[in-house]
């Protein structure tokens, strides 16, 4: 399973993997990363209730930004290198 998400994925993964400079990868740094994506999604949830709630459809623009953002950092969190995990943090 693990396979086929990192080749479905492959487009959005090998954006953060390119490069051939060095970087500095820390496990903290994946973890953080995971619980960042899971405040966004919550952040989207909330945002997505709050929407619903008072029948304003501008507010659906947060509500895809965050839920993106989210997805991205759970994708390059659990799937991705690390090397891109190293470069979602910028670090060298």
């Amino acid at each position: 399973m693990n396979v086929f998400m990192t080749k479905l994925f492959s487009p959005l993964l090998n954006f953060f993997e390119k490069g051939e400079e060095k970087y500095a990868y820390r496990e903290s740094h994946r973890k953080i990363l995971v619980v960042v994506g899971l405040l966004f999604l919550v952040l989207s949830g909330g945002s997505l209730y709050v929407v619903l709630a008072s029948g304003e459809m501008g507010g659906l623009i947060p509500v895809v930004g965050f839920s993106l953002a989210g997805i991205v950092c759970e994708i390059v969190g659990l799937l991705g290198s690390d090397k891109a995990v190293a470069n979602m943090w910028k670090t060298k």
